[in-house]
């Protein structure tokens, strides 16, 4: 059965001409006289990357995920493949309704019309992982009733194994493969299926999204129904909505479409810069928009997350675009680790500015800033950075948010309605306001350790009595304990004066 599916694989490859993307990226030369003496030159109508999108279309569910997945990893990919593999769509036929009721039965353990008030038997979706079917609960609430398609994980593991094979072979016959790091990106791959394959670790992101955006008037996020879920079933609130790409009709129920086209704009950078966590799979197929003109977001398998580290560098870069600032830039990256310590600054922030710099003689409005940064990422490869996964899959999600906002609004400006928003959110991170809001952060800690301030000085003042016998004849040594000693009462002191003083303006506020 393998062998079969290997066969159709490197057939269909060769139908496509996917070994001739191989040849052509082979500048040695030593792989394209191997692989001449077996196949002879063949002439194509489309250009590689549809070629290549075509063939995974062909190969089926699993390589389509697998594409769209590939998509995401613009740092390895030409540019003309990662914007073709993101076209992929993933729309395959929907499994039998009687496979599904007998997977929700097999859970429930009773039959599914006793669980649901009305389970509808034909799916409103069906993707390659899961599919989709409208039900309601016992007291009337309408849901969603998300479930694993029958039999796909053995599917999945069968078809990574070939990928994995076929990766390793890519590596042994052609050298030049690996600084595309094809093994890598089929593991990220597999590592991003298998997460999609736990349907709780989607409703947890879920619940998440839905705790981050309470009472928002921008998005709106289903709420998840506990009790009914399980690791193969997932359900949640049915939402209403218009599909984002349907603007004639959204336009003809009054959606202010430039507003909405902002809207996303801020929804991005508050989910990336307040919260760390972001929906990292906001294609026009995951996102409604209501009757209020807010967005409704679905599917919540691949989400992102961003380190306090990674989002001041972030606002830092972007910052630094904005105000043609490219030492600071420069210093962001330095200062995050990301390029070595020994970088020198003056040459990283003039290869920054190579990549900046043309941009600003266009207008703004013709301005890509996901390209941009992408071009940032590939400049900063030449100094030893090694692009973070959580970086990329940020650049892929911005890069769809910038598309669909100028679907909606071509006239829109990136740049000026995310420059307040970075700015306001620098000045909470410094100054003052920051300095509250790590007080009330860590006082909970400080009440703890003020009741047991005498014990903790006592044995400091101990251990360094302890030492001191120890190390006796070594002045140094012992003066160096005993400013420890004193700077460490010191603090305490601090603490619990900043403590103090706080709970007093908690009292009479």
């Amino acid at each position: 059965m393998r062998l079969l599916r290997l066969v159709k694989i490197i057939s269909l490859s060769l139908r496509f001409g996917l070994d001739r993307i191989v040849l052509d990226a082979d500048s040695s030369g030593r792989f394209v006289r191997w692989w001449g003496r077996l196949f002879f030159w063949r002439k194509f109508k489309e250009p590689r990357g549809v070629r290549l999108r075509r063939a995974l279309e062909t190969l089926g569910p699993i390589f389509i995920k697998f594409g769209q997945v590939l998509s995401t990893r613009r740092d390895l990919l030409p540019s003309d493949l990662a914007d073709e593999l993101a076209l992929l769509q993933d729309r395959v036929p929907p499994f039998p309704t009687e496979q599904a009721v007998a997977l929700l039965e097999s859970f429930y353990k009773r039959p599914v019309d006793e669980v649901f008030r009305r389970f509808e038997r034909v799916p409103v979706a069906s993707a390659s992982v899961a599919q989709v079917h409208y039900a309601e609960l016992p007291d009337g609430t309408e849901v969603a009733v998300k479930i694993l398609r029958p039999g796909i994980e053995k599917i999945i593991e069968h078809d990574i194994d070939l990928l994995e094979i076929g990766a390793l072979l890519l590596e042994k016959v052609w050298p030049g493969s690996r600084r595309l790091k094809p093994r890598e990106v089929v593991f990220e791959f597999s590592k991003h299926l298998r997460d999609e394959l736990d349907l709780m670790r989607e409703a947890g992101n879920c619940a998440q999204l839905r705790r981050n955006f309470k009472n928002s008037s921008l998005l709106v996020v289903p709420e998840v129904y506990w009790d009914w879920c399980g690791s193969r079933i997932m359900v949640m609130e049915h939402m209403q909505g218009t599909p984002i790409s349907q603007i004639p009709k959204l336009l003809e129920q009054g959606i202010d479409i430039k507003a909405l086209s902002r809207a996303g704009v801020e929804i991005f950078f508050t989910q990336v810069f307040r919260d760390g966590f972001f929906h990292a799979d906001m294609h026009p197929g995951n996102i409604f928009v209501d009757r209020k003109g807010r967005y409704v977001a679905l599917d919540f398998g691949i989400m992102g997350t961003l380190s306090d580290i990674d989002r001041d560098y972030l606002a830092r870069n972007f910052l630094g675009f904005f105000k043609r600032d490219y030492r600071k830039v420069a210093q962001a990256h330095i200062d995050a680790g990301w390029v070595p310590a020994h970088t020198r600054v003056d040459e990283f922030e003039a290869a920054v500015r190579s990549v900046c710099e043309p941009v600003f003689d266009r207008p703004l409005k013709d301005i890509s800033f996901g390209k941009t940064l992408l071009r940032l990422f590939q400049t900063a490869r030449r100094f030893e950075m090694e692009v973070q996964p959580q970086l990329v899959l940020l650049q892929k999600t911005l890069l769809n948010i910038e598309g669909l906002g100028r679907q909606l609004d071509p006239d829109l400006d990136l740049w000026t309605t995310a420059k307040p928003f970075l700015e306001r959110w620098m000045q909470e991170q410094v100054g003052w306001r920051a300095l509250l809001r790590e007080i009330k952060t860590e006082a909970p800690g400080w009440a703890a350790i003020l009741p047991r301030l005498p014990r903790l000085t006592h044995q400091a003042l101990a251990n360094g009595h302890t030492r001191r016998v120890a190390l006796e004849g070594r002045v140094e040594e012992i003066e160096r304990l005993q400013r420890f000693n004193t700077r460490l009462i010191v603090a305490f002191s601090v603490l619990g004066a900043i403590l103090l003083a706080f709970e007093i303006l908690r009292f009479f506020r």
